[in-house]
């Protein structure tokens, strides 16, 4: 389990996920100057400023200004909209951190490693059942795994944000409605965490707050609330 030191430095991560991860573990994938970056586009629409001061405001609302596309903020609070943007919507989130620390068990033989071939597969799962953001590069933030009955693609999940060296973030779990009910939700995220276990890294992830079933899933698999956080979706004025 990692040190008192450790998990004070994860928690300040995860109180601002995407700027960590933009300024840290995934700045490859970071795009803009000055005091605010969002992520390569292919990736998804998230972004986020340093603070809240005019040049970081100014900076974002450059972002937003060039993208013909929803932009997407995770913070502990609403995010005001900078001067020429708008806020489309927010929503509140539960943000959630693994505190069992499961390793691999028996290797589950239903659960596949998902690759580029699978990707249109992925997509139109994703697009349906709309479990976050998807764009054409969201299956490279890091390994998928799906179930499949018969050929096709039933459920899957997968990773997206590292906001810190050793945490990374469970993501993008969905399943086709004829499906669900059949605990595959629960086997694959329970097979992401133990992969993310078997490299020493700690899984988090959000929820939206009103969830209640999948927030109690994700306590049932050990997963224990962090803090409230809250999505702000801006756009052009």
């Amino acid at each position: 389990m990692p040190d008192a030191s450790t998990r004070s430095a994860w928690s300040e991560a995860l109180s601002r996920p995407i700027w960590r991860a933009l300024t840290g573990e995934q700045a490859d994938l970071a795009i803009g100057t000055g005091k605010a970056l969002r992520i390569d586009p292919r990736y998804g629409p998230f972004a986020a400023a340093s603070d809240r001061s005019d040049a970081a405001q100014a900076d974002l609302a450059n972002i937003v200004g060039a993208s013909p596309h929803e932009i997407w903020l995770v913070e502990q609070e609403e995010w005001p909209a900078p001067s020429g943007t708008r806020t489309v919507r927010t929503a509140p989130l539960l943000q959630m951190v693994a505190e069992t620390d499961e390793r691999a068990g028996e290797p589950d033989p239903d659960i596949l490693p998902l690759g580029e071939e699978d990707v249109p597969e992925m997509t139109d799962l994703a697009l349906a059942t709309e479990p976050g953001p998807w764009g054409e590069l969201t299956h490279r933030y890091g390994q998928f795994f799906g179930i499949r009955r018969g050929r096709a693609l039933a459920a899957m999940a997968g990773e997206r944000m590292r906001p810190a060296p050793g945490l990374t973030e469970v993501s993008g779990v969905c399943t086709w409605p004829q499906y669900r009910g059949k605990g595959m939700a629960r086997r694959l995220i329970a097979h992401v965490t133990q992969a993310q276990r078997a490299r020493d890294e700690t899984p988090f992830l959000h929820s939206y707050a009103h969830n209640e079933t999948a927030i109690g899933l994700y306590k049932s698999l050990g997963f224990a609330p962090a803090r409230k956080m809250m999505v702000t979706v801006l756009a052009r004025a």
